[in-house]
């Protein structure tokens, strides 16, 4: 149970809420064990494949899902694009075994925001709920960069034109926060080098969203890129 001080500190009125999808019992027992001990954290429900996923996200309605990849019957890339169908679907962090880039690549076009190795040390794996929860992407600049050359070496020169009729709707700050997210920067990253208030960029992320027909920040990250939008535009 989280204590009022430490749930403060989140910005929210009550502890982040966490479904674990993973088929495995004892990485499911592990993953709650390490979450549970922070108190702005509360684990709401568990299900032990894809296909369960949907259901459980709809009884307990969740911020963040920790997702498995590989799981019998339902795979978790499919059932990340299931919940990505949901109304106020909830922020949904990949956990595998394997750091390879066609689970990567395929989870992000799923609609995960977040992707992390089951071994990821506990104080980072706590960090990555809040991250994803607050509305960043769990993607280091490195990643981005691997992702997005990915996506434009497959995605045919004619639709860099449409992305570019789709930039040209943003006002000037929301092109700067939009060449950030690009960059794989955070709110609070984008805030200090715009000097913005964290607050003020989520609120130009939200519109820039609803603007480009996005769901999350590698999609609009994807547009960026191959409209030729850089952090430094």
């Amino acid at each position: 149970m989280a204590d009022a001080a430490a749930v403060a500190e989140t910005g929210m009125d009550r502890p982040l809420r966490v479904v674990l999808i993973d088929d495995d019992s004892l990485v499911r027992a592990g993953l709650a064990m390490i979450l549970d001990a922070d108190p702005e954290i509360e684990i709401v429900g568990e299900a032990g494949d894809g296909s369960e996923a949907v259901q459980t996200v709809q009884a307990h309605r969740p911020d963040v899902v920790l997702m498995d990849v590989r799981m019998p019957r339902m795979n978790g890339i499919a059932a990340t694009q299931q919940l990505g169908e949901l109304p106020n679907p909830p922020a949904v962090i990949m956990l595998t075994t394997f750091d390879m880039d066609e689970y990567v690549f395929s989870a992000l076009q799923a609609g995960a925001v977040g992707f992390l190795l089951k071994d990821t040390p506990p104080r980072d794996l706590i960090a990555a709920v809040k991250v994803v929860a607050r509305g960043d992407a769990m993607l280091s600049p490195a990643v981005t960069r691997r992702m997005l050359s990915h996506f434009t070496d497959a995605t045919p020169a004619s639709g860099n034109d449409a992305h570019h009729d789709l930039i040209c709707q943003l006002t000037d700050r929301e092109r700067e926060v939009l060449g950030c997210v690009a960059a794989g920067l955070s709110n609070a990253q984008i805030g200090g080098k715009l000097f913005m208030s964290e607050a003020t960029v989520k609120a130009h992320v939200s519109k820039i969203f609803a603007k480009l027909d996005c769901t999350n920040r590698v999609q609009i990250a994807i547009i960026a890129h191959e409209a030729g939008l850089t952090a430094d535009e």
